[in-house]
């Protein structure tokens, strides 16, 4: 009987309905809800948007922390190229992960493929696989001078800038037999190996012009002035204007001033009393 008994409350347990767990399944959120005030309600709400925002700005803020890792991860310094031969300023690059780009090339006293000039400069901040363009040094330039001797001034500035070079110091001497403008010397001489692109030269003057001493003209008469000048074979221009105070047909007053020294061209003004 005791055995039969303890069989039947087995049989009565086994034949139990399992207990439903009490959790937050999507039943039990809906009966939970429902149950709430309107306020508890709102509050709930509340809890669950700013959890939400709590959620949203954490992700955010990691996003911006990795991404400027990443950014400040792949940034190195310009290194300083200027001097350096072409192979050593790109291996200087290709270590920071930089690239040599060569920008230009241009004669200078620096020796042949060294870096004279460099964008950008060093010491900037530069992202790997950007470029650094260079200029590169074509070493010195054998220079080939013109002959000028014979030509005249014109045609030797002509034929110096085409060739390059520059005009330099032009000195003039008076030689009657030598047509003026003519080139008697240049400096360097024709050829190569000069060491300056400039070219001085030494040109003739033609026949040097008479001078004279400006005599004081102011005072004397219209007809005397004008003698002193036809003997120097002076040019002159006359001016008339009124001066009651001057006696009529005197001098009043001349360019150029007395005791200047002037050429054989120039031209002397006097003004006449009226």
């Amino acid at each position: 009987m005791e055995w039969a008994r303890k069989d039947e409350r087995v049989e009565k347990g086994c034949r139990k309905q399992p207990r439903k767990r009490k959790g937050l399944t999507g039943g039990g959120w809906r009966s939970k809800v429902r149950g709430m005030t309107l306020r508890e309600r709102v509050e709930w709400a509340s809890r669950i948007a700013f959890l939400i925002f709590i959620l949203a700005s954490a992700a955010f803020l990691s996003a911006i922390t990795a991404m400027r890792i990443a950014i400040h991860g792949r940034e190195t310094t310009m290194p300083n190229l200027v001097g350096k031969d072409v192979g050593e300023a790109s291996r200087a690059l290709r270590s920071k992960g930089l690239i040599l780009r060569v920008a230009d090339r241009v004669y200078s006293d620096v020796p042949i493929n060294q870096v004279l000039r460099q964008t950008p400069p060093p010491g900037m901040l530069m992202k790997v696989s950007q470029q650094a363009h260079v200029v590169l040094s074509l070493g010195q330039r054998e220079l080939q001078i013109p002959p000028l001797e014979g030509n005249s001034l014109r045609a030797s500035r002509i034929e110096l800038l085409r060739a390059g070079l520059q005009v330099g110091e032009v000195s003039s001497v008076n030689l009657p037999e030598i047509a003026t403008d003519t080139v008697l010397e240049q400096n360097p001489k024709p050829g190569k190996g000069a060491a300056t692109p400039r070219v001085d030269m030494l040109v003739s003057a033609g026949q040097k012009e008479k001078s004279y001493v400006m005599p004081y003209f102011i005072g004397l008469n219209e007809t005397e002035a004008e003698h002193r000048l036809d003997v120097a074979t002076l040019h002159r221009k006359i001016n008339y204007v009124s001066a009651p105070q001057w006696p009529h047909g005197t001098v009043i007053d001349q360019t150029p001033l007395a005791g200047t020294r002037i050429g054989a061209s120039t031209e002397v003004d006097l003004t006449i009393a009226n």
